[in-house]
């Protein structure tokens, strides 16, 4: 069975996690309607855009398993993080779109237990040691969950998504100081952005932010047309596109200053 994650450990108070950039289908692939669509909704390129992490001292986690397999930022218990609204499970049964993913037979409760024990409990308990490490270091951390997607789910959402959408879950995983001063760079940046809108933090969010106790969380949820060309109708031949630095080139440095700010933060 392929590792659930990729590790590299950084000195600063800072962890950039990639739950959803995995495209490993492991041993599942054959039990999925189509190989590509198991991959469509990956928040692509996502640890590609934020590589420059490493480089300000930041460890970063990123998913190696597809989030059709398992998806490594959901509640294990199975429980909803937008009850009443669509959302995917944490073995999902249907994309994005609604379209079903397997040929026949979703996975069972045997299934799923599998798959948390492969994939999603080695991830979570790897983020959790390196909180603690981080935070037996420099006292205080900040945990940052990093996504994509695309800009128009009409399942998901109304419209246009904002291009910086930032997740706290209503305030209660991160020190509001912290939110201030992502939500500022991303005022200056012009773009458009919303706290706490559509998107309020998944279960890693809300899960590992504990303020009181120095772990603050916070969630980006990038409109993916800040760094890639989305097609209207995205199919085997035109989705993804591969990663272009260039193409990338202007919301990088706003990333960069997002990370800066969080580390200043911290480091407070």
């Amino acid at each position: 069975m392929s590792q659930s994650f990729t590790l590299h450990r950084g000195e600063a108070p800072l962890i950039v996690a990639f739950p959803h950039v995995g495209t490993d289908l492991a041993d599942l692939g054959p039990s999925f309607r189509s190989e590509w669509l198991a991959r469509r909704d990956a928040d692509w390129w996502v640890d590609d855009l934020y590589a420059f992490a490493r480089d300000l001292g930041a460890t970063t986690i990123a998913a190696r398993v597809s989030r059709s397999v398992i998806d490594l930022n959901r509640d294990p218990s199975g429980a909803s993080l937008y009850p009443g609204q669509a959302t995917t499970e944490l073995c999902p049964t249907t994309t994005f779109d609604g379209e079903p993913l397997y040929k026949e037979q979703a996975p069972d409760e045997a299934e799923i237990a599998r798959r948390r024990a492969l994939w999603f409990d080695p991830y979570h308990a790897a983020l959790r040691s390196e909180i603690e490490r981080l935070r037996g270091i420099q006292g205080k951390v900040v945990l940052y969950d990093a996504h994509s997607i695309r800009s128009h789910v009409p399942r998901l959402f109304d419209g246009e998504l904002p291009q910086f959408n930032i997740g706290t879950n209503l305030g209660q995983t991160c020190d509001p100081a912290l939110s201030a001063a992502v939500v500022e760079v991303c005022k200056a940046s012009g773009l458009s952005h919303v706290l706490d809108g559509r998107f309020r933090g998944g279960w890693t969010t809300r899960h590992y932010g504990q303020p009181a106790s120095g772990v603050h969380a916070i969630q980006m949820e990038l409109a993916i047309r800040g760094y890639m060309d989305e097609p209207e109708v995205p199919d085997e031949t035109n989705w993804p596109v591969p990663f272009s630095a260039g193409r990338a080139a202007a919301l990088t440095p706003i990333l960069q200053d997002v990370l800066k700010a969080a580390l200043a933060f911290a480091r407070t």
